[in-house]
């Protein structure tokens, strides 16, 4: 999805350039110079643009739904870390890119969702990604946001990152977490509290082609990943009025639910023992968190969550 608006915004500035716009396309670049710094740096998100009904139409399409288990007090600044990423990682966007579920179960708490920087060398995209909300995934911006002295401030950060979304198949529950720990690093830095998040459903939008690890396919694709810093996972949905096939990811619900604060003191020098013994520790609580809610939506009371 962020390809295609992408990839339409690319096209737009090349014709700027070719056309007799050009000087429009010169200025651009000399804001998009100026402005550079600007995504590590909180963004510049618009209410007004969070709040378009398109977004609720969006969000009422699956539906998507937010589900609290705990207070989250806004003096603390908090690292969320949602899971899993599946193709469209719409109940990110859905829930912490547009108004209503999380401010109004969360008050006083400010999301920023972190997606990698590629995304914001592409001109005009960058001003919309930014104006929902969305922030660089660099250390530099996690550190921005988690630095609010007065608190109130939700880094959220999708874990498993691109290479998750090759697994992203109906039924799977695989998480790339376990080598994955530079968040909790940072939390620590910060003493940013953490928080589990698991989204319900995220998986069962697309259907993806077939592409178990060893097979050519998941190599091309990994390299690819790779070389790009964004994977490409071969998908596939329902049409605009059949079911069949087309790129419209299937009605079907998600739950995005929100677990209970790990405290984190902060430890500006932590050691690799604290980092992986908070790593364990959030690993626990996130499969806790998936044990008590996963037959709640529809998950087999024999299946469990898998990290690699």
């Amino acid at each position: 999805f962020l390809s295609l608006v992408a990839e339409f915004c690319w096209g737009f500035f090349v014709i700027l350039i070719l056309g007799n716009f050009w000087f429009l396309a010169v200025l651009y670049l000399l804001w998009l110079y100026l402005d550079w710094g600007t995504p590590c740096a909180g963004g510049r998100r618009s209410h007004w643009i969070r709040s378009w009904t398109v977004w609720k139409y969006f969000r009422e399409y699956f539906p998507i739904h937010l589900i609290k288990t705990s207070e989250l007090n806004p003096n603390h600044n908090y690292l969320l870390g949602f899971h899993p990423h599946g193709v469209l990682v719409a109940g990110a966007f859905g829930n912490f890119c547009t108004e209503s579920t999380f401010k109004n179960l969360f008050p006083g708490l400010t999301p920023y969702l972190h997606i990698m920087p590629i995304w914001f060398g592409c001109p005009f995209f960058r001003e919309y990604i930014m104006s929902a909300g969305m922030v660089s995934a660099s250390k530099e911006s996690v550190s921005h946001v988690l630095s609010n002295e007065g608190g109130g401030h939700a880094s959220v950060i999708v874990i498993g990152g691109a290479e998750e979304s090759l697994n992203a198949h109906p039924g799977s529950l695989t998480l790339n977490i376990l080598k994955r720990k530079g968040f909790i690093k940072m939390a620590l830095k910060h003493g940013a509290h953490l928080v589990p998040v698991f989204s319900f459903g995220e998986n069962e939008l697309f259907k993806q082609v077939a592409n178990p690890k060893g097979s050519w396919l998941r190599n091309v694709q990994e390299k690819l990943q790779k070389i790009m810093g964004f994977a490409l996972p071969l998908f596939h949905a329902r049409g605009v009025f059949q079911y069949s096939f087309g790129l419209i990811p299937y009605r079907q619900p998600i739950h995005t639910v929100v677990g209970s604060p790990i405290p984190v003191k902060q430890n500006l020098n932590p050691t690799t023992e604290e980092i992986d013994q908070l790593h364990a520790l959030y690993l626990q609580k996130l499969k806790k968190l998936f044990e008590e809610h996963k037959s709640n939506y529809g998950i087999p009371a024999h299946k469990s969550l898998i990290f690699e």
